[in-house]
């Protein structure tokens, strides 16, 4: 047996009509979006889980809230450079609602998406309970403690004051949405739906749905409940095309799992390219007397894949190279808090790269990342957990595994295994239980980082034919995730290559899933035969946007050693992919092996945007990362333009680079990224300095140019044919200010953002590449500032703020609506050097209008 064959629908289409009308299928109304209107305090106060406790001077906030967002960036603060070295504590959150006297008798639930960590939830003073893994979804019922027709109070208490307690920025407080669920006493349980296909070609496919009914009966209510279950299918457009009905009696305080059949004929299938999204309709009425007693809707979509051992990934039959990236969870200046159109971004600019995949690097997801990756077309690995029961970080999850894995690890693949973006179920992250022992449990935040990818001795692997604890806890995991999900594979993602990994000494990882080890690639089919092979995690190059080191093809391995000091005066890290950790590689050498071995399923490289925490190869004052293609800001660096000539067939793709301000006589490596062209000839100030053409394993050109002011031209050439020119100018002295808005025109719901790209011209209109003037904004009408970044990794200003520093010329300022139709002026301003003959500075300023309606489809 060489490969594994999976297989999701979540739904799908009969070409023929159906009997129930399209205004049947009502709105899903279960759930209300319960974020607006919350009170918070940072600080502890028992008291506070008090419905009658004054909270009159609190903070008025709408969530998702992230408290340390807010904060300053001090050495002192517990979570390290590694956590971003920004402040914990310990903050209070309570919002006050009525509930009509008229539902007595329905059940509300309150749905927590995420809250980190350690929270507490009360209802009008009774406890509720305590979730403490800071990323999984999770629900109480309020229904014996609601007061119905009067006031109720929820309160909730975060505690994320232990610390470091991550190897990355987790955020503080309820980050993620919060939902008020109302529901009949019978109705489809939470994520109560799952859809799978067990035959599926292009022509048809027979889908299994379970559906999985409860009845939460109160005194005086039946003892059993007769009903029945509609299931629709509706397209796109929201056409019912298909259904099935079952009847079913549920006991009282009980549960039930329905399964119902639908054939399909020409249904449409998922994919990258057209990833098309159909959706079930459950409707659940009383038997007796027809009243429709929920109704739930699950978005999924059909396809078909296989991971296998001698083609790598293969997706509805045609061979595929997954082209992924891993993500951390923070949004750059915005934090940890969610936002659909700030995750959106990020997957818009991915997605322009060429990028098709998204690891969820190391933790539950939030659920709407999932629901853009659906409907935009990525690959995604789900990944559970960082650590199992060996620490790496002094209050990490490890302390809490034992007793919450099965809870947490169920609730993930419950919760997201509808989802046709779903690929790959990831159940650890370069556990410790790799090794019989790693010894890392007592080093510092940073040491754990580096030491985990330095490698171990044989005497901590497993022994031919043992079954050791660790493996027996990969074992049990991975049966867990196979009996609540058989349709997908699952891995972990390994730093230990050889085979004698606990976790692969198991046999119970489905693909084999390296972290970095380059070298040991080629020998994946001889060491796991008939073992799918993917890159879990790879390349940890070191880049900052805009800084260049020469000679370029020189190579700069930082830090040398995990337990050796390292320091570099510049902060910075070289743009050339010349610049990487020992135990990753360039860009361009794990591209090569991966696009090489057809064998290889694809790679998800660390990471497609820089990230707040783990600055290596820095400490203090670096406090977020160097390993993005994309900076902290959203702004490309270079490499991204080497992936988009590689990965974008359909795009022409020139890319010349660095910028042309230099020392006159200076050498200067100029390097060219392009596709679609035989060739590239470049030129300074109009004299050729030769052309250039790639060889059949090279990813760029390159020109060792003398410097002189002017202007720099590539162009490129296809049988003699120009097909694409890039000028770059010598630049002057900072003159004037460019703001250039992803989007004009937004909603006006309170959550949409406008993403303003702020750049330092001269007065030709030329970027000026070294700028770093500072940029004071003004926002007027109904939208206010939501953060401002500049990609810097070591800047110490705070991202809510009214100012920024550019950084190599660039800034971003992020514009929110405040709820309120209308518009928004943004007025930047900054302050211009003396010029001669003159005694005082000057300044200049631009505006820009912005515009918030109630339009569902903003421009």
């Amino acid at each position: 047996m060489n490969r594994i064959v999976y297989s999701l629908i979540s739904l799908f289409l009969l070409a023929t009509g159906c009997a129930t009308p399209k205004e049947e299928i009502t709105v899903d109304d279960r759930s209300l979006d319960f974020t607006a209107d919350w009170t918070f305090r940072l600080g502890d106060d028992a008291a506070a889980a008090r419905p009658d406790y004054d909270d009159s001077a609190w903070r008025k906030l709408n969530l998702p809230h992230d408290w340390a967002i807010e904060g300053d960036f001090s050495e002192d603060n517990p979570s390290g450079t590694g956590g971003g070295a920004l402040p914990g504590d310990i903050g209070w959150y309570r919002k006050s609602f009525t509930i009509d006297k008229a539902d007595e008798g329905k059940r509300l639930r309150i749905d927590f998406d995420g809250a980190y960590m350690n929270s507490t939830v009360y209802i009008n003073g009774h406890k509720l309970g305590t979730r403490p893994y800071g990323y999984i979804s999770f629900s109480y019922d309020l229904t014996p403690y609601i007061r119905w027709g009067g006031k109720n109070v929820l309160a909730v208490r975060v505690d994320n004051a232990e610390q470091p307690n991550s190897r990355w920025y987790s955020g503080c407080g309820i980050y993620r949405n919060v939902w008020l669920t109302k529901l009949n006493p019978v109705h489809v349980a939470q994520w109560g739906t799952y859809v799978t296909a067990e035959e599926v070609s292009a022509g048809s496919a027979r889908l299994k749905i379970r559906t999985r009914l409860q009845y939460d009966a109160v005194a005086g209510q039946d003892a059993q409940a007769e009903v029945s279950l509609l299931t629709c299918l509706l397209d796109a457009e929201g056409n019912v095309v298909g259904e099935t009905v079952a009847e079913q009696s549920i006991a009282a305080t009980a549960s039930q799992e329905l399964e119902q059949e639908i054939s399909v004929r020409n249904p449409h299938l998922w994919s990258i390219r057209t990833p098309y999204i159909y959706k079930m309709a459950s409707i659940l009425k009383d038997k007796r007397t027809g009243e429709v007693l929920d109704t739930y809707y699950t978005p999924t979509g059909i396809r078909t894949f296989r991971f296998d051992a001698r083609e790598g990934f293969v997706l509805n039959g045609e061979p595929l190279k997954i082209n992924g990236v891993c993500m951390h969870h923070d949004l750059g200046c915005l934090g940890a808090a969610v936002n659909v159109r700030a995750i959106e971004r990020q997957l818009e600019i991915l997605k322009e790269m060429g990028c098709n995949g998204i690891r969820c690097s190391h933790n539950p997801p939030a659920p709407e990342l999932l629901d853009l990756c659906d409907r935009m077309g990525f690959i995604v690995m789900d990944e559970t957990f960082d650590m199992w029961r060996k620490q790496k970080t002094r209050h990490d999850y490890a302390r809490y595994f034992n007793e919450w894995h099965e809870r947490d690890l169920t609730d993930l693949v419950v919760r997201d295994r509808n989802h046709p973006s779903v690929f790959i179920w990831s159940i650890g992250n370069e556990v410790l239980e790799q090794w019989t022992d790693a010894q890392a449990d007592t080093l510092s935040l940073e040491e754990a980082n580096l030491i985990l990818n330095f490698g171990h001795g044989a005497d901590r692997l497993a022994k031919e034919g043992e079954q050791s604890v660790n493996s027996l806890l990969t074992q049990k995991l991975v049966d867990m995730v196979k009996s609540l999900d058989p349709t997908r594979p699952v891995t972990a993602g390994c730093n230990e290559p050889n085979p004698a990994n606990h976790l692969f000494r198991s046999g119970a990882l489905d693909v084999i899933g390296f972290n970095y080890h380059d070298d040991w690639f080629a020998g994946v089919p001889e060491n796991f035969p008939d073992k799918p092979f993917i890159v879990t995690e790879s390349v940890s190059a070191l880049m900052t946007r805009g800084y260049y080191r020469m000679p370029s093809d020189s190579m700069f391995i930082w830090p040398e050693r995990w337990d050796k000091p390292f320091q570099d005066a510049s902060f910075s890290c070289s743009s050339y992919d010349n610049c990487h950790v020992p135990w990753g590689n360039r860009h361009e050498g794990t591209l090569r092996r991966v696009k090489n071995n057809g064998f290889i399923s694809g790679q998800y490289i660390w990471t497609g945007f820089d990230y707040i925490g783990e600055p290596t190869p820095y400490g203090w004052p670096a406090r977020s990362s160097y390993f993005g293609i994309i900076d902290l800001a959203g702004f490309p660096k270079d490499v991204y333009y080497m992936y988009q000539s590689e990965w974008r067939s359909d795009k022409t793709v020139l890319h010349l680079f660095p910028h042309w301000n230099w020392t006159p006589g200076q050498e200067v490596d100029m390097w060219a990224y392009y596709n679609d062209a035989d060739e590239v000839e470049l030129f300074v100030n109009g004299q050729s300095q030769g052309v250039r053409s790639k060889g059949e394993d090279d990813f760029h050109v390159m020109w060792r140019v003398k410097y002189e002011p002017g202007m720099v031209k590539a162009v490129s050439r296809k049988e003699g044919k120009v097909i694409a020119e890039q000028e770059i100018r010598t630049a002057g002295e900072p003159s004037q200010i460019r703001l250039t808005p992803d989007r004009s025109i937004l909603r006006a719901d309170g959550k949409d953002l406008s993403f303003v790209t702020v750049e330092i011209l001269d007065k030709d209109g030329n970027l000026c590449p070294n700028a770093d003037n500072d940029i004071t904004f003004t926002v007027e009408g109904t939208g206010f500032i939501a953060g401002v970044d500049n990609g810097s990794p070591i800047s110490m200003e705070r991202f809510k703020a009214n100012h920024r520093k550019a950084f190599y010329g660039k800034c971003l300022l992020v514009v929110q609506s405040n709820g309120e139709k209308g518009n928004v002026k943004v007025t930047a301003t900054m302050l211009l050097p003396r010029r001669e003959g003159k005694c005082e500075s000057t300044q200049t300023s631009v505006s820009l209008n912005l515009s918030f309606d109630s339009s569902d489809k903003p421009v």
